[in-house]
């Protein structure tokens, strides 16, 4: 999901952390992270719950349903 990508970079950004950084925060390797925002893999229900709440934004600004955080 291409949209997913974009905003977890964004948001990502936002917070001034490298890849790394928050890949280890979430518990993650590096290159797992790396992949969902080169759009080549895709997180799990739960893991996009915990990127919605680590970013307060909803899960459906995360999955490009609502443009509203």
């Amino acid at each position: 999901m291409e949209i997913l990508a974009e905003r977890l970079r964004l948001l990502r950004k936002e917070r001034k952390l490298t890849q790394e950084e928050f890949a280890r925060f979430m518990g993650l390797s590096t290159g797992c992270y790396q992949r969902y925002e080169l759009n080549e893999r895709e997180p799990s229900a739960s893991q996009i719950v915990d990127f919605s709440k680590y970013f307060d934004v909803s899960a459906d600004f995360l999955l490009g349903l609502s443009d509203q955080r």
